[in-house]
């Protein structure tokens, strides 16, 4: 691969290779120098026509922390706001001499079209598009849940996974807006192609149309499905009122109502294994999706998901653009 668009495009293989990549990166990020020469001389442009903290943080870190250089392009304000197209967006940034493209945009299909429309012959990498993919999410997921997730049931001491480590048996429960979650698909792909077990859990209103195809089990009680899966990791998804709110709403009864099914509560984090931790991509809505005792509990991991996501896209930068680099 020449680039990264999709977790589904990755192989068994190629996904433990990331993430053993992220292993690697995660180790140099705890010597007193942590910025690495490897990419010294490179240009990453971030290009996020969509509103973003962390996973732009996250990138722009990345790219730091590998010595390469980089330059961040938000749509407000920019040109893109006066009406100018993707693809004069991505000539202009070509002309700068980028040599990798991240992108994040609200359309489906914005990373692929940008990848393969023959504007531009550097790597890109999505950081989101639409409602359709987020595999750098989906990885620095699958990093987090490895370095706890135990064959035996046991919780772990969370230090790094063994080398070529994957989630063979793990079982994973996605909780809540999965219709307009990103997020969701991607990990369903990736994580069960790493061998997981995912269930989704969420009220009809909130799950895509067409989902008979999707390599996961689907459930509209989560207190039902934290009972029988006996989980090793519960994700709480964001609900995104935003996009709802563009819709007209209507997707459920009150935020109340929504909250006392299909909320993480205290009581529901007690009724889970003991060595299953609670996910959530962030930023999250405490009070509706999660309460804040959950997301504050120990076995919460939504910190280290964090910290996991700079290394994981320092190793998708590194195997895109090192010197030895095209073997993603």
């Amino acid at each position: 691969m020449k680039h990264l668009l999709s977790a589904k495009d990755l192989s068994h293989d190629e996904a433990v290779m990331v993430l053993d990549t992220a292993e690697a990166m995660a180790a140099t990020q705890r010597h007193a120098v942590k910025k690495l020469p490897t990419l010294r001389g490179k240009t990453v442009v971030n290009l996020f026509f969509e509103d973003s903290t962390r996973t732009r943080l996250s990138f722009e870190a990345a790219a730091k922390r590998l010595s390469a250089d980089v330059i961040s392009f938000s749509a407000k304000g920019s040109s893109v706001s006066k009406g100018e197209s993707l693809k004069d967006t991505a000539q202009t940034i070509m002309a700068m001499g980028a040599d990798a493209v991240v992108i994040r945009h609200s359309a489906d299909g914005a990373a692929h079209l940008l990848a393969h429309a023959g504007w531009i012959n550097v790597p890109v990498l999505n950081a989101g598009d639409g409602k359709h993919q987020h595999p750098t999410q989906a990885l620095l997921d699958a990093m987090t849940l490895r370095r706890w997730y135990d064959p035996c049931g046991e919780r772990s001491d969370g230090s790094p996974a063994p080398q070529g480590r994957d989630l063979a048996g793990a079982k994973v429960v996605i909780v809540g807006d999965v219709l307009h979650s990103r997020v969701a698909r991607s990990n369903v792909d990736l994580l069960t192609t790493l061998g997981a077990q995912v269930t989704l859990v969420a009220p009809p209103t909130l799950l895509p149309v067409g989902m008979e195809g999707w390599p996961c089990e689907v459930s509209y009680d989560l207190d039902a499905t934290i009972e029988q899966v006996r989980p090793d990791a519960v994700m709480m998804l964001r609900v995104q009122r935003e996009r709802m709110s563009a819709a007209g709403g209507g997707y459920f009864p009150s935020p109340a109502e929504y909250s006392h099914s299909y909320g993480l509560n205290l009581a529901r984090r007690s009724a889970m294994p003991e060595h299953a931790i609670v996910m959530h991509p962030g930023p999250m809505n405490r009070g509706l999706e999660i309460t804040a005792e959950a997301a504050d509990d120990p076995r919460s991991r939504v910190i280290e998901q964090v910290g996991n996501g700079v290394s994981v896209r320092m190793a998708a930068l590194y195997l895109l653009l090192a010197d030895e680099g095209n073997q993603l």
